[in-house]
């Protein structure tokens, strides 16, 4: 099983950029709690703050379940919605922080809708609740 773990735009500054809404943990520090917690399942972690970048690596391959954080597309990509639905993995929308309770504009995901679930607002254990669900489905 390989598992490939998504995360878009300015999350490579996690741990730096503001703290006080998206934790203290760094993306390496994810990318490894997720490995971990995956084996014996493989897992390919990428971040990129190019869409076309994100939706290229979802096509990339048959993935058998992915955990996706699109960042700030979340609220404004389509083209990102339809990568989504055009594979045959299980993905699930990961966010750090509770969109729900957030600025208006960022209560809105276009992606939720072709995704197999969300989990928003634990921190990095949100990365980990995601992945618990695919292993689940999977099992």
């Amino acid at each position: 099983m390989t598992i490939l773990v998504l995360h878009g735009p300015n999350l490579n500054l996690l741990g730096t950029r503001e703290p006080d809404v998206y934790g203290k943990t760094t993306l390496a520090e994810i990318d490894a709690m997720v490995a971990e917690a995956a084996k014996p399942a493989a897992v390919v972690s990428f971040q990129s703050n190019h869409e076309g970048e994100l939706i290229d690596k979802l096509q990339e391959q048959a993935w058998d379940g992915v955990l996706l954080n699109p960042g700030g597309f979340t609220h404004t990509s389509v083209a990102l919605r339809d990568a989504i639905s055009s594979i045959a993995a299980s993905v699930v929308e990961v966010h750090l922080s509770n969109i729900y309770a957030r600025e208006e504009f960022r209560q809105r995901s276009l992606v939720s809708g072709v995704c197999t679930g969300v989990v928003s607002g634990f921190g990095a254990q949100s990365y980990l609740l995601g992945l618990q669900a695919l292993l689940k489905e999977k099992a």
